[in-house]
């Protein structure tokens, strides 16, 4: 087994099922559904209607299951829009980009973290590693996670597994003992000191570590996997 596994060589039929287990909610503005709740309820802010979710929904898993691209979603979003005559907040590629990229990154999130908590995959690669995603504006505490590797169970990971805000890149990659030594590291990384702050979302007062949006201070896919063990 090699010691590092590329984030996109993970098969994502873990993603598939994380985002077919969703149950459809309606509602009125995104903050109805907050942070860990999306790893088991399927939004679209403003979206009321199961007809309207559905079809946003299968657009969605087509992504997922058969690769369509933003532009493929942007051609069903006008229709839907215009067959539902729905009102939507937002110009419409921000919309529409928002949308999709949020509900992919999420669920490849999900089924990766899913793929990398199993037992003989721990067993190989005990560590994971923090990596930014190149993006030509970065966000700084981002970026001053990048190349960090840290233990599979450090509880960074309760808060910070990525994605860490809205259009967010950045992904974990297992690391073995091997993979850690020929990085020149003895053992993983200290674990990052976390700040958190005090934030007013949606009517609710949340704690959000510096440098990640409010909503996405979660782990999408330990969510996910303790609703499931319950």
């Amino acid at each position: 087994m090699t010691d590092t596994i590329s984030a996109l060589d993970l098969p994502f039929d873990e993603a598939i099922r994380f985002f077919r287990g969703k149950l459809n909610i309606k509602t009125q503005v995104w903050t109805d559904v907050y942070a860990a709740a999306h790893s088991r309820a399927f939004m679209v802010a403003g979206a009321a209607s199961d007809a309207l979710l559905d079809d946003f929904r299968r657009e969605i898993d087509k992504a997922l299951s058969e690769g369509t691209t933003l532009q493929d979603f942007r051609k069903s979003f006008d229709a839907i829009v215009e067959k539902h005559g729905w009102d939507y907040r937002g110009k419409r590629n921000w919309r529409t980009r928002i949308i999709f990229d949020t509900n992919l990154r999420t669920a490849y999130a999900a089924g990766r973290y899913a793929k990398l908590t199993e037992p003989e995959t721990l067993e190989a690669f005990p560590y994971w590693q923090y990596n930014h995603s190149g993006s030509l504006h970065p966000r700084k505490e981002h970026l001053s996670w990048d190349g960090i590797v840290l233990r599979a169970d450090d509880t960074f990971w309760r808060t910070n597994y990525p994605p860490n805000g809205w259009r967010c890149g950045c992904f974990v990659t297992p690391v073995s003992e091997g993979g850690l030594r020929r990085q020149g590291k003895a053992r993983p990384d200290h674990s990052p000191d976390l700040v958190f702050r005090a934030e007013e979302v949606g009517g609710r007062t949340v704690r959000v570590p510096q440098g990640v949006d409010p909503g996405f201070e979660y782990n999408p896919g330990m969510s996910w996997l303790d609703g499931a063990a319950e």
